[in-house]
């Protein structure tokens, strides 16, 4: 909040900048019809409100992993409980293991592929000299377990900071920055580390993003393919479900029939 006064007064600066561009291009714009209209008191104070109750969504987000987290750790500890209530431990137990072990490796790879999305945005921050690149690392490691457009959200604030801290050059250097990153480790490495691990389609994956945010908020965004996961390998318990699992899968899930001879 004390670095607000300057944030404002580099945003008139930026604002100036921009009439006087515009009057180069021949198009005349008032400069205090410009202001009234873009007020950056009034930007800035909703920046202030945005940054208020972002403690709260990054609170809510490291409570929500946490559980999840302690969840999985003791997912190891349910088949021996169950199997002292069913009937038919061998038969019942074989789909909530695959289901526990699924989750565990999703868990496990997005935790380090998130992990390593967020230190390459704080380095980068940090070597540009936008403030709070911390903040902006963390924001990116939580996001990043919302697929599609996780790493989108997060990039959004720190862009802005960056705009209104060095300018536009300073906000094309960090949204450079935020796209090759996102490419490297969404393209790159977690196509390999996540391999068949996910048992899901890209389709799948937008459409449960869509779905579990609908149902359940933010929470249903982060917790989307967990949750999708589950339901897919409930589908594949009964013969006549398995069809929409397949649906679900990747194509490289499929058996494909021998070449004709």
């Amino acid at each position: 909040s004390k670095a607000l006064p300057t944030y404002q007064q580099r945003l008139q600066e930026d604002v100036a900048v921009l009439v006087q561009l515009l009057d180069r291009f021949g198009i005349a714009v008032p400069a205090q019809s410009f202001k009234d209209s873009f007020d950056p008191g009034a930007v800035m104070g909703l920046a202030a409100k945005l940054l208020t109750s972002l403690s709260g969504v990054l609170t809510n987000a490291f409570f929500i992993f946490l559980t999840a987290t302690f969840i999985l750790l003791e997912a190891g500890s349910f088949p021996v409980k169950l199997r002292s209530l069913l009937a038919d431990p061998d038969v019942s137990m074989g789909q909530f293991d695959k289901l526990a072990e699924n989750l565990k490796r999703y868990v496990a790879m997005k935790t380090v592929i998130s992990l390593l999305t967020g230190v390459a945005v704080t380095i980068w921050l940090m070597i540009l000299g936008v403030d709070y690149p911390i903040l902006w690392g963390l924001l990116a490691f939580l996001f990043n377990y919302v697929p599609n457009i996780g790493s989108i959200i997060a990039a959004i604030p720190a862009i802005m900071l960056a705009f209104v801290q060095g300018g536009g050059s300073l906000a094309l250097a960090t949204l450079i920055g935020y796209a090759v990153i996102n490419i490297v480790t969404g393209n790159v490495i977690e196509p390999k580390i996540m391999g068949r691990g996910l048992g899901l389609s890209s389709l799948v994956v937008f459409l449960s993003l869509v779905f579990w945010g609908w149902v359940l908020g933010p929470v249903g965004m982060l917790l989307s393919v967990p949750l999708t996961i589950v339901v897919k390998i409930a589908l594949e318990s009964y013969d006549q479900t398995h069809w929409i699992a397949v649906l679900m899968g990747p194509e490289s899930e499929i058996d494909q029939p021998p070449p004709p001879h």
